[in-house]
Formats: C-alpha cells, structure tokens, sequence
C-alpha cells in the first residue's frame, strides 16, 4: 500500500484540515522554524506508530484556541484528526481479486481516519456484484434463478430459505454462511478485502535530533529504567531507547545487563554491531573516511551518580586520520552521529516489527525531522542519496530549510509548509503565492543548480556585466560569419557582477579545476586583487587580460590608456548604437564624435555631455550601458570597421590561446 494523500486537522498548530498530497517516493516540506512541519509529521505518526507508543492525546494535540469547547463533545463525539488515503499496489489488488473474488481496479484506494479517542474509521468502496454472480454460477438452475436481482451476499440465504437447493447447493450456501458469519461489517466482501489488507497498512517511524545515541550510559540504571517503564513508560528517555536499539540490534537481554562475568561477551556483541553499522554510514559518509565507532563496557567509582554504580557502556569515535584519537560519540561530528544512530533506530523497528526480517520492509513510512541538518553542504548531498536508496524500500517524508536538502529538479516533491496568521500552519503544494522567506531554501537550489550548469564548461572566460556578454559573443558571431577570428566555441562566458567579484569567482571556480580565463575593464593601474591570484598560482598570468590590451597594443601596460569594452569599437560605430537606442531621449539629436568632450573613454564622454546638455536619459544620470549592447546585439551591423574587427580579433586570439 502506498500512501497517496494525508488530510491532517486540526492538530495542534493546524486549526484547519490541510490536505497533503504525498509522493509515491520522497516527499519534502520545506518551511521556516515554527512553521509546522514538526506539527505535520507527528500527526502522521500518532496515527499509527511503528513502535505503538505514541497516541493522540487531545489535551497536548488539540488546537488550544478550541480545546475547552472541544472537551465538552470529546466523549461522545470524537473529533477526526487524519485521513489517510492509500492506494493497493498491483501485486495487493491481484491477490484480493483472486482470493475474494472482486474485480478491484489498479490503484484502488481506501482510507483510514483516526479519531481523536485513537479510533479508526475505514473507507473502502468494494462492489460485491462479482462474488454473487460467481456464487450464482455455481447453484442449480431454481437457486440460480432465485437470485436473479440479489446484488449483496449476506441477503442471499434469505433469498435460498425458501428454495429446493441441491447438496451441492446446500454445500456452497454452507460456505457462504461461514464467510457471512466470520464478516463484521455488512458487506462481507468489504470486510475480507480489509482483513487482507489491514496488517499490510504501512506504519509510520518518526526520526528526530531527540533520538541520537548517547557518548555513555550507565547499564544498571538502565536496566531499572526498564523495569519501571513495564508501568510508567516516561522513565525511558530518547537517549535510553537509542541504546536499547543498539542493544537489541547485538541480541544483547537486558538481564545481561547487570551481570558482570557477561561484560566482556557484550561488548564484543556490540562491537561486532557497531563495525557493521560503520561500514554502512561509510557507503554515504565521504567527509572524513577515516572514522570507526569504538565501544567500551567498564566501571568509574569516580563519575557522578548514576555512572558510578557498576559498568557504564562508553560509544566513542576513532579518527584513524590523527593517530587512531578517540572522543566521546556525543561530542564528535553531529551529522555523523545522526547518520549512525538513525541506522540504529532503523535497523531495531524493523527487526521489532518482523524479526525475520523477509516482509518489514514495505510497512514503514519514514518521517525524518531535518535530517542531515548538521552536515556540510555537500555532506547533505550525499545524504541526499542515502535518502534515495531508502526510497526504494520506502517512502521517505522530511523536512527540512536547507536548500541542499531538496532536489532543484523534482520540485514536484515540495511542499511548502506556512505559518499563517489566524489561520495556523498551511501546507501547500503550489509554490506561487508563499512567503518569500518560505521558499528562499528553493530559490536557493535552484540558484545552485543554476550555477553548477552555468559552469558546466572546461573552459570559462570571467567579465564584469552582461554588457561584455553581450559584445563578445555578437562581434564572435559576426567574424565568424567573415571568415573566422572569433572565440572558440567551447568557451563560456561568465558575467560576474563586478570587477571586485571577479577575484571570487576565481577562487572559487578555480577550486574546481577549471580552466579560467578573466578579461576586465582597465582603471589605468593593474587591479591588485586580480595581480595576487596571478602570485598565489589561483590564475595564470597568461589568463588574465585587460580591455587596454588590445586597445592600444604597442603600448606598455604602464601607458595604456583606461579603457571600457566599449573602447574597442571605433568611436563613430558606437555612437551610431547610441544613437539608435535613445533616439526618443535625444529628441532627434544625433550625436556626432566632434561634439564629445575630450577624454579616453567613450562612455565618460558620453556622460559628460549628456550631463552638460542637461539631457534625461534615465532619471539617475547618465545612460543604460546595456541598453545599448541590447540594442547591438539586436540590430548588429552588416561589416565592422578594420580598426574595430582587429581589435577584437586581437582579443579572442590571445583568449583562445590562454586555454
């Protein structure tokens, strides 16, 4: 069975019902703190905890705003708090077509609600028609014909009463009444349907921070904690469960526990454990592959109470990458920690749930309440993986702000979780309209993913603006479309925002081997950010150029003149895209190169005299620099200029050479 759809509330932060669509595979909800994605996942365990220990509670579960007026009608009229709704996987809908008879469709669905008193209430729409008239094909002629309009299977030995049935008729009808009796609802199909499927209802493990295995505990007390828990199970914490599941995990009795000639075959139990489950986080683990969990079993008359009484069980982590250095588990990385303790948890609930361990696997649904939320972002990546590998056994729904936690590709999977005033939580699979805040995780990996398929090239040439984009591949294009001379078409180019956050980009990209390039606008003085990356080997100096290169070539780097991109067009090719693009600006003017003021560089000119005419290109000052790379790029000239052309031929000959 799988579960399709959830409607939860009201429950705690949800005042009203919320309907979730889930996920054959992963489901996430993404949300802020205190949103209710905690809320949400709760709800579905109550409504049938692996473990069999958690339960709807309306006093702590009920909406407070409505828990007095609730209170009242609690008794007599318990309020609904899930509706769960499954679909029966092929193989389930076959085997109830052939055992009882029906002709359930693939996909079929039933619901499940539970109540707030813990009560369920099953919705399951299953046509009897098919059983009577297969139970009528196997009766004599005058039986059959009885039944002609019976269309339910408990009416038709009211319908036989009062015919002459045959002893084969007799004997069928015996069957039929055994089946009628052994029913508890009315529609006996119904019922036999459910009974086959009921145990297979998958139950709901939830997993948080709360449940870690701690760096020690002392086994006396937790042996007494056990005894006390048989009444009162509030004596047995998280922390204590964990260990119990590490302890089940090693075939370790709790009577072992305090008996001290059994020590030495304990630890060696739980070792044995511990190796396996390392070997299993290391599969996934790729942040520091050089860890192993140690266990030890030994007394400390010197600790505070209750570690002082008798043996304490001790977990600590080797680094064999510092010499074989160990620290208490608690007090080492907490992802690792997390991954190590949910393989733990995990591993007990299903051998609780069938210790032989051939059918548990499809009976759980895992909740997992921001998992990997202590690891590095890319340690999140590969537990992103982990994820996917239980997904082929189970589904999997968690939760989680990170934006490394969500695939930027099955953005199907997302629901977005919200806190909304006077209305609660809201959860939403429709990411148009949230908070902003809400969905800033998904922005984000998207951001990311962007970026990563940005640099997908071997080859990258860093500018500052879209502007050099822009010009660099339209003039690429246009000689080219001549006879050659452009850049080289495995080369992407990569505007960075800025001269000041080109060094970044370096550093970063650089960090990924890849092949970079950097062409920047020139002050009149070499840029001292960029110098460094050439001294700290992060960039070659053959790779790093600037416009004043190939504006005045025979120049020294010390005479050349400051220079924009827009100084490598000829000052008469430029002004005419100018032109063009403010034309409704200018009122008709057309600027002509004798009307600039002196200077190097065409745009300061351009700026000077807009500013000195008292001219309003934009209501800032000044113009749109990519308004006109735009408008080139849209409209480009049929030939450029010698003086132009080889310029950039220049250009794209020493970029292309820099690879």
């Amino acid at each position: 069975m799988i579960l399709v759809s959830a409607k939860v509330g009201p429950f705690r932060s949800m005042n009203t019902v919320q309907t979730v669509a889930i996920d054959p595979a992963v489901t996430v909800f993404v949300g802020m703190n205190e949103a209710g994605k905690t809320v949400l996942l709760k709800a579905l365990q109550k409504s049938s905890d692996a473990l069999g220990e958690d339960s709807f509670e309306p006093v702590e579960d009920y909406p407070r705003k409505d828990l007095s007026a609730y209170l009242k009608t609690h008794k007599t009229e318990p309020a609904a708090v899930t509706e769960l709704t499954y679909a029966l996987e092929d193989d389930e809908v076959e085997k109830i077509n052939t055992k009882v008879g029906t002709a359930l469709k693939p996909g079929h669905q039933v619901t499940v609600t539970s109540k707030y008193d813990n009560s369920i209430v099953i919705g399951l729409a299953v046509d009897e028609q098919p059983l009577v008239k297969a139970f009528t094909k196997s009766l004599s002629t005058d039986a059959a014909a009885a039944l002609s309009s019976c269309k339910k299977l408990r009416v038709i030995p009211t319908l036989l009463a009062e015919v002459s049935l045959t002893d084969s008729d007799s004997a069928a009808l015996a069957a039929l009444n055994a089946r009628i009796t052994a029913s508890k609802w009315d529609n006996v199909a119904q019922w036999e349907t459910w009974a086959e499927i009921s145990n297979r209802r998958p139950k709901f493990l939830y997993f948080s921070d709360y449940d870690l295995l701690p760096g020690k505990m002392n086994l006396a007390d937790l042996a007494t904690r056990v005894e006390q828990a048989k009444s009162d199970p509030k004596h047995l914490k998280p922390s204590h469960r964990a260990v119990l599941a590490l302890l089940r995990m090693a075939d370790v009795p709790i009577t072992d526990l305090t008996t001290p000639s059994g020590y030495e075959e304990l630890k060696a139990k739980i070792e044995a454990v511990s190796i396996r489950l390392t070997d299993q986080v290391m599969e996934f683990w790729k942040q520091n592959e050089d860890l192993e969990v140690e266990v030890d079993i030994k007394a400390d008359p010197s600790d505070e109470g209750p570690f002082n009484n008798g043996a304490n069980l001790y977990l600590r982590i080797k680094n064999r990458r510092h010499r074989g250095v160990s620290t208490p588990f608690d007090q080492r990385s907490r992802g690792f920690i997390w991954f190590f303790s949910f393989l733990v948890w995990f591993d007990s609930v299903q051998h609780q749930l069938d210790p032989s361990g051939k059918s548990a696997s499809k009976r759980l649904i895992l909740l997992l309440d921001e998992p990997g939320l202590a690891l590095h972002a890319l340690a999140q990546a590969d537990f992103l993986r982990y994820i996917d590998r239980l997904a082929n056994d189970h589904q999997v729904l968690y939760t989680t702000h990170s934006p490394f936690m969500v695939h930027s590709d099955r953005l199907h999977q997302v629901r977005v979780v919200e806190d909304q005033l006077k209305v609660g939580t809201v959860i939403s699979e429709h990411l148009s309209g949230a908070d902003p805040r809400t969905i800033f995780p998904l922005q984000a990996a998207l951001g990311w993913t962007v970026a990563q398929n940005l640099f997908i090239s071997e080859r990258n040439l860093l500018v500052e603006g879209p502007s050099e984009l822009i010009y660099l591949q339209a003039i690429s294009g246009l000689l080219e479309a001549d006879g050659g001379g452009g850049l080289r078409d495995d080369v992407t180019i990569v505007p960075t925002g800025g001269l000041d956050k080109l060094a970044t980009f370096v550093s970063l990209l650089g960090a990924n081997g890849l092949k970079l390039a950097v062409l920047h606008d020139f002050s009149g003085s070499p840029d001292q950010k960029l110098e460094s990356l050439v001294r700290d080997k992060l960039l070659a100096a053959k790779s790093l150029f600037n416009v004043a290169q190939f504006r005045d070539p025979e120049k020294s780097s010390e005479k050349r003149q400051p220079s924009d991109i827009e100084d490598l067009f000829s000052v008469s090719l430029y002004l005419k895209h100018f032109n063009a693009t403010f034309a409704t600006q200018l009122g008709g003017t057309v600027i002509a190169e004798s009307d600039l003021p002196a200077g190097d560089r065409i745009v300061y000119r351009l700026e000077q005299y807009i500013k000195s005419k008292g001219l309003t290109i934009r209501p800032s000052g000044g113009f749109n620099h990519y308004a006109v790379a735009a408008h080139f790029a849209g409209s480009p000239p049929k030939s450029i200029d010698a003086a132009t052309k080889g310029r950039f031929k220049a250009l794209f000959a020493a970029i292309n050479a820099a690879y």
